[in-house]
């Protein structure tokens, strides 16, 4: 038993939200894509449970407190009720904390699958998804890791349409961006935007038809959250002046933002030149699907 599983960084397309329903939550429409960079859960023979965060965002999580491994640890083995051997869990952490990427939710995600394989558990993908939707709102979707569409609060999922390979950038300017105070922010803006699902072909061609439909959509965070963080603004103002850049937009309630390029030539150089230019930014080339 010594096994790990990919927690791939998530990237909402668009993500249009509505004002608070009546039991508090915001309903939403978003295409959710996957990225081919993330964090990773690794386990392991114990004498004792245990669980351990290495990587270079390790630093700014506790392993003792309520983090989403841990959660969704618990959640499975509370389902099964029985005894199981003990074991270490050590999250590789190599995404952004409160970056938009659901980063907590594909590691959670990724525990349940790890769990279940290893353990051999008797769980069947139905009750899977149930225990993933239950540790937040992208759950749902972070657990398989593939593109698809998420509305209600982010659980009723539906099939993404057929999308081209997406060579893209994801750049984080290195601060936090707690999606609780963007939310509050746009709500203190009135919520001006809406969760209306746009018209969706059953294929895009291209990344360039991508990049024109979604010219048409939003993300309603983007606003608020560049009140409260003015370096997202930054960001995103940097990725639309670059001549490679297709669309550029915010992932989430950020800090993250991406770039669509035409070819992976393209997010190479952008990818190098932005590094070059801002050392201090987080910045990776990847591919979204």
């Amino acid at each position: 038993m010594n096994l790990t599983a990919f927690a791939p960084a998530k990237v909402n397309l668009y993500l249009h939200v509505g004002g608070l329903d009546a039991d508090g939550y915001h309903p939403l429409s978003s295409l959710m894509v996957f990225a081919d960079v993330g964090d990773q859960i690794a386990i392991q023979p114990a004498d004792t449970p245990e669980f351990e965060i290495t990587g270079p965002f390790g630093l700014g999580l506790d392993p003792e407190g309520d983090n989403l491994v841990m959660r969704a640890a618990r959640a499975i083995l509370g389902h099964i009720g029985g005894p199981v051997p003990p074991f270490r869990l050590i999250l590789d952490k190599r995404l952004p904390l409160a970056a938009g990427l659901g980063g907590g939710s594909a590691d959670a995600g990724a525990t349940l699958r790890l769990l279940r394989e290893v353990l051999g558990l008797p769980i069947q993908d139905e009750i899977l998804e149930d225990l993933a939707a239950g540790l937040g709102a992208d759950g749902a979707a972070c657990l398989w890791g593939r593109a698809v569409i998420a509305e209600g609060r982010g659980e009723k999922l539906s099939r993404a349409p057929r999308l081209p390979e997406l060579n893209a950038v994801l750049v984080n300017p290195g601060v936090e961006s707690p999606t609780g105070a963007v939310y509050r922010a746009y709500d203190a803006a009135g919520a001006p935007g809406g969760c209306e699902r746009p018209d969706l072909p059953d294929a895009f061609e291209d990344v360039v038809e991508l990049a024109g439909w979604l010219s048409y959509c939003r993300n309603d965070l983007e606003a608020p959250a560049v009140s409260l963080t003015p370096v997202i603004g930054e960001v995103l103002e940097t990725l639309r002046d670059e001549p490679e850049v297709l669309l550029a937009r915010m992932s989430g309630s950020g800090a993250t933002c991406f770039a669509l390029c035409a070819e992976d030539i393209e997010a190479e150089g952008l990818a190098d030149r932005l590094q070059s230019m801002r050392p201090d930014w987080w910045v990776r080339r990847c591919r979204l699907g």
